[in-house]
Order: C-alpha cells, then sequence, then structure tokens
C-alpha cells in the first residue's frame, strides 16, 4: 500500500506544479456530505431518516470500535490492554469475514467469543 500512496502523492504533487489543480469549481468551498445522489430515489427518505435518528451501519460502527479500542490499547496496560488487543482481533477478523462473504459462519464464532471475554471480565 505504502508504494501505491507514494505515486498518489507525487502525481498530486506534479499535477499542483502544472496548475491542474487550481481553479476547479467549488474551490476553497466545504464539501457537501449530505449530497444522497447516488443513493437510489425510493430509498433516499428512508435512509435521511436513519442517518437523523443516528443510525450507524454495523460495518461503520465496527470500524469505530476498533478505532476506540486502538486508543484504549495505547492508553492502557496490564489485563485490561490485554482483553483490548483480544477483542482488536476480533474486530478485524469480523471485517475480514465481510469482506470475504463468509460474514455469518465468523459473525457467530465473534459472537460467542465476545460472550466468553465480557464473562471473564466481569468474574
Amino acid at each position: 500500500m505504502h508504494a501505491f500512496e507514494t505515486i498518489t502523492e507525487q502525481r498530486i504533487t506534479e499535477a499542483l506544479a502544472r496548475g491542474e489543480l487550481t481553479n476547479l469549481p467549488g474551490e476553497g468551498q466545504p464539501l457537501d456530505l449530505s449530497d444522497d445522489q447516488l443513493v437510489p430515489e425510493d430509498l433516499r427518505m428512508v435512509m435521511r431518516i436513519l442517518k437523523n435518528s443516528g443510525y450507524v451501519p454495523p460495518e461503520v460502527q465496527t470500524l469505530k470500535d476498533i478505532a476506540e479500542l486502538e486508543r484504549q490499547i495505547l492508553a492502557s496496560s496490564g489485563e485490561h490492554r490485554s482483553q483490548a488487543l483480544k477483542k482488536l482481533r476480533l474486530l478485524s477478523m469480523r471485517v475480514n469475514a465481510a469482506r470475504s462473504g463468509n460474514l455469518q459462519l465468523e459473525a457467530d464464532y465473534y459472537d460467542r467469543l465476545v460472550e466468553s471475554l465480557d464473562a471473564h471480565e466481569s468474574a
């Protein structure tokens, strides 16, 4: 991935030097992240309701949980850090399973492991 990032940065730098990225429409303006043109028309209202009610798709919540666990790992030590590392590995496994298409089997396994970890923490 590092090589891809290096090439991308190099091409952006070259385009900036040639002036290709100046005076573009909307330059200097904030992005409109509420644009839902890519959402099918019959789903737009539902998506807005879910968004306004604070709903977060499970995939996004999992990524947020991973970020939180990473912060906990950096800020903790001992048993708490060990438990956070285990949960981080499990969440990473869940993300990888979703990408590989074997989600249900991995989700069941993940849920059992999390229950086991939670039971161990409360004991």
